[in-house]
């Protein structure tokens, strides 16, 4: 196994100016070596993570990283600039950057080096001696921990040096903390190293679990059990929560935990004096991990109701293809066929589609519980899963479908949410989350949703169900529009799945319009991928070399109405992808409709062509917007100027994953 860091992957004048720049130098350095397979495919990692978070950390350190399937072993690269780079950082650029990379799989033990690198970087020490080392190969020995120079660990009672020390109070206060970040490598360790400094300093314990890429170790339960509070600086789902219910509990982003530590430890000891206690349901809820405090409704909202989505989809593909392949065996009619498990022969395929079209309605069934479920989920955690559930099942009972199971989500987890912010005895603590929340808020979503909302809701269901019915014309055209831009527009983000929703819910009660409208939905959102696949083939010179790999791929994921598949293509030119997306995507929807192609299966791109009324038409208007979109993505980017740092006209030196210049 190779060392982590050499001499040839230190740069002690490292000249970049931007930290796409920086990155650059320092990845050219590593594939050098043979650590980094695709320069460029690496690179775009690298900015999908920067994406997420900047790296930039107080006290002059950029520490952008990674894990990527082009990394052979886990690497570190070290630059030192004498200018400065902005990495993000609230107190202003880094001078000492630090680009980590991890392969895909992960390697415990250089993982491990990784997390004790990042501790050390909390010390000033450490730092200083990075700043004032001259040769790469005294640098390089610092950073592994070879000799002098590199932080010691930090002492558990620096008290005890004194010789006339005061006792310890007999019961000090203890902290436990959790911290966590997406990729688990940097930040993880570092707020953890902050967490316990900041408990020496104010006289506090503090006892971290880090749930990084090297795994986790459990607290020990007697150490939770004793703590007197607890800190979450995460940006992913804490793992196994529930161990920390009915304490004071304070919940933020990893960053906090690295930039004020000392605020959340206060923070925390004055909601244990006020008696403040939370379950783990009380902070932020899994769609909520990753935002900021300053999220405003709307952006949470879109989170509760993409959860609801997301847990939603595997239950539509899974019953509306066994419905679809239902009708493609045994016809229309199979929908009158007598249970299975009361009339079944082997030998007629009638039984077999029956069989299929039965165990799809169950699975499709679950549709707007399911739904329902998880948006409370989202909102309130697991506490919320019962009165979704239910409040989905009774939006079906009254026929309030799809609408009735937003709403009904909703509900249940505000009343949740207002359930658990209701002072409790800790004596009645321990019953609150399996007995008195799931009783008091089913009753009174059952409540609102029978005797309130449920009747409006259903008759708004009904209104609109006639209303698709009812679409001709341009009407019908418009309509197609609209669902092509919204399936185009953010290529498997939330408007993707709002009208991909709208369309799966008119399939629980389908009728003529509901079908048009699906068939729309996914004719569009097949455009994207096909077309940057189709514009990778025609003109590849205009595309990195990186974006040439995935458009073999898109050709797969779009046949398969997998929209994300032109997410990669976006994400490295937006200006110019987006909008050619959204254009073909509006014209198929378009001629979708015009043509009156109709589509019983929520999902399966061609491979469920004859299931779908008007084929050839359907493939056609497929044809056209992929041909549109790909004229304009070539189009745009055959306009674009050179950058000044890559005169030659070959873009695959563009640095992938980064958005071009408008």
């Amino acid at each position: 196994m190779s060392e982590l860091i050499t001499a040839e992957l230190v740069d002690l004048d490292l000249s970049a100016e931007t930290k796409q720049a920086a990155a650059r130098s320092l990845a050219e350095r590593m594939a050098a070596s043979g650590r980094v397979t695709d320069l460029e495919g690496f690179l775009a990692d690298v900015a999908a993570r920067e994406a997420q978070m900047p790296t930039g950390l107080d006290g002059g350190i950029g520490i952008p990283h990674c894990r990527s399937e082009h990394v052979t072993e886990p690497t570190l690269a070290f630059g030192r600039s004498a200018a400065g780079i902005d990495f993000g950082a609230p107190d202003g650029p880094a001078d000492l950057i630090f680009l980590i990379a991890a392969p895909a799989g992960g390697d415990a033990d250089h993982l491990s080096i990784l997390s004790t690198l990042a501790r050390h970087l909390m010390d000033e020490t450490f730092t200083g001696a990075l700043r004032s080392a001259t040769a790469p190969e005294r640098t390089a020995a610092l950073i592994r921990g070879d000799g002098p120079g590199v932080a010691p660990e930090p002492a558990a009672a620096p008290e005890s040096d004194a010789p006339e020390a005061a006792p310890a109070p007999a019961a000090p206060f203890r902290i436990v903390a959790i911290t966590s970040c997406p990729t688990g490598i940097a930040h993880t360790y570092m707020a953890a190293e902050s967490l316990e400094k900041a408990g020496q300093a104010a006289g506090v314990e503090v006892f971290v679990e880090t749930q990084g890429s090297a795994g986790f170790q459990r607290l020990d339960p007697q150490i939770v059990a004793d703590a007197d509070g607890v800190i979450f600086a995460h940006d992913v789902e804490v793992r196994e929560k529930e161990r920390f219910a009915g304490k004071p509990t304070v919940d933020v982003g990893v960053k906090a935990g690295i930039n004020r530590p000392a605020e959340l430890i206060a923070e925390v000891r004055q909601k244990a004096a006020h008696g403040e206690t939370s379950a783990p349901a009380h902070a932020a809820a899994p769609m909520d991990k990753g935002a900021d405090t300053g999220d405003n409704f709307a952006t949470r909202l879109r989170k509760w109701l993409m959860t609801g989505v997301s847990y939603m989809v595997p239950f539509v593909a899974a019953g509306g293809l066994l419905i679809a392949l239902a009708f493609a065996i045994g016809g229309y009619t199979v929908n009158k066929a007598p249970s299975v498990a009361e009339h079944f022969l082997w030998t007629e395929s009638a039984s077999w589609a029956a069989l299929l079209f039965q165990i799809g309605s169950v699975a499709f069934g679950f549709l707007v519980p399911v739904l329902a479920g998880f948006i409370a989920y989202g909102m309130a955690d697991r506490p919320g899963l019962v009165p979704g559930f239910v409040g989905g099942a009774i939006a079906l009972t009254i026929n309030a479908g799809f609408l009735g199971g937003l709403i009904a989500g909703l509900l249940a987890g505000a009343v949740v949410m207002a359930i658990q912010r209701v002072r409790i005895p800790p004596v009645l603590r321990g019953i609150m989350p399996v007995v008195v929340i799931p009783l008091i808020s089913s009753a009174v979503v059952g409540f609102l949703m029978f005797l309130v909302v449920g009747k409006p809701i259903a008759a708004l269901q009904k209104g609109l169900t006639d209303w698709l019915s009812g679409l001709t014309g341009a009407n019908a055209i418009i309509l197609g529009v609209l669902l092509g831009l919204m399936m185009c527009f953010d290529l498997g983000g939330p408007l993707n799945k709002v009208a991909y929703a709208f369309a799966v819910g008119g399939l629980a009660n389908p009728n003529e319009g509901s079908l048009k409208v699906m068939a729309a939905v996914m004719a569009a959102g097949m455009v994207p991928p096909l077309a940057m696949a189709l514009a990778t083939t025609v003109r590849g010179r205009l595309f990195t070399k990186a974006e040439r790999e995935n458009g073999k791929a898109a050709w797969v994921l779009g046949a398969s109405f997998i929209t994300e598949g032109a997410i990669p293509f976006a994400a490295a030119d937006p200006l110019r992808v987006i909008p050619s997306a959204m254009a073909g995507g509006a014209v198929t929807g378009a001629l979708s409709m015009a043509f009156g192609c109709t589509l019983r299966a929520p999902h399966g791109g061609i491979f469920v062509v004859p299931l779908i009324g008007q084929p050839f038409l359907y493939l056609l208007a497929i044809a056209a917007g992929v041909g549109v979109s790909t004229a304009l993505v070539v189009l745009l980017k055959g306009l674009r100027k050179p950058s000044p740092t890559h005169p030659a006209p070959a873009p695959a030196d563009d640095e992938a994953g980064v958005p071009a210049a408008a």
